[in-house]
């Protein structure tokens, strides 16, 4: 029988998590061995300190593409990390392959997150919604009120980190990320993307019957 913290478990969870030596023993130690509890521990311990190592350098990572069916709408994402070990891993690979199916799905999502949209974004969406019929008669406080829940609101569409999962509804794209930073124990960012949607910015032809058959005529 393998001891709780012996070489062999520690390599196990380190091979499953890309968590560092210290962090897989103290799980171990913590849940008597079991591997799937060990993993557990990590995960919440990260997410827990998810924020602080938010600062973090990430200089690797990986750039992933999605294409939907049918060939009409593509995405590439660049999604960084702290090291070339977790860059490597199967997971990482999968998550970047889901924000990139996320991105697909989200076409109204133009941002990463709320603190990349522009301010004056933000102020023209203000006056727009203070502007709407509805709120005309209202107080200045509740016109304030409402037109601020729903440029809130809009904001969030605009940005990805706020959006639900889609293989997971009961989540966001940033409790995801940061799973996955409670996973290895490193930053991870989404640093950008593009999306490529079939025929974009072009004018569609349109045939002139009339001109076409005229062309004929004086053509014959």
């Amino acid at each position: 029988m393998l001891k709780k913290n012996s070489s062999e478990n520690i390599k196990e969870l380190r091979n499953k998590t890309g968590a560092g030596m210290t962090d897989c023993k103290k799980a171990l130690e913590a849940s008597d061995g079991q591997i799937d509890i060990a993993i557990e521990t990590l995960r919440k311990k990260g997410l827990a300190s998810a924020d602080k190592k938010s600062s973090r350098l990430t200089a690797e990572g990986l750039i992933q593409s999605y294409i939907h069916a049918g060939s009409r709408i593509g995405v590439l994402v660049e999604i960084n990390c702290e090291t070339d070990f977790v860059s490597r891993q199967p997971k990482f690979h999968q998550l970047a392959k889901d924000i990139a199916m996320q991105l697909a799905a989200c076409q109204s999502v133009s941002y990463i997150s709320k603190n990349d949209i522009p301010e004056n974004i933000v102020t023209y969406e203000q006056k727009l919604e203070l502007e709407k019929e509805d709120l005309l008669n209202k107080s200045v406080e509740i016109k304030n009120k409402i037109a601020n829940g729903r440029v809130d609101k809009r904001i969030k569409e605009l940005s990805l980190m706020d959006q639900n999962f889609i293989k997971q509804t009961s989540i966001t794209i940033e409790e995801l990320i940061k799973q996955h930073i409670a996973l290895w124990g490193e930053n991870i960012k989404i640093r950008r993307f593009e999306r490529f949607l079939l025929g974009e910015g072009l004018e569609p032809k349109k045939n002139n019957f009339k001109d076409e058959v005229s062309s004929m005529i004086q053509n014959t």
